[in-house]
């Protein structure tokens, strides 16, 4: 893991409900959406790394120039 996320309590509830809704569409079956969330974010990962690499690079130089 490549962080540690901290949420406060807003964000935790909204969380929470965002999650219990992403269950609710998988029938209660929370391995189930566990298992979808995991596909989702790897192919929102593979698209971000994609985009990386092409095109211009906005506000990223060389650490040393």
């Amino acid at each position: 893991m490549d962080r540690i996320v901290r949420l406060d309590a807003r964000q935790e509830a909204q969380l929470q409900r965002i999650a219990e809704e992403f269950v609710a569409k998988h029938h209660g079956d929370v391995m189930k959406a566990l298992k979808e969330m995991i596909v989702l974010n790897g192919e929102m990962q593979e698209r971000l790394e994609e985009l990386g690499d092409r095109g211009p690079q906005f506000g990223r130089r060389p650490a040393y120039q």
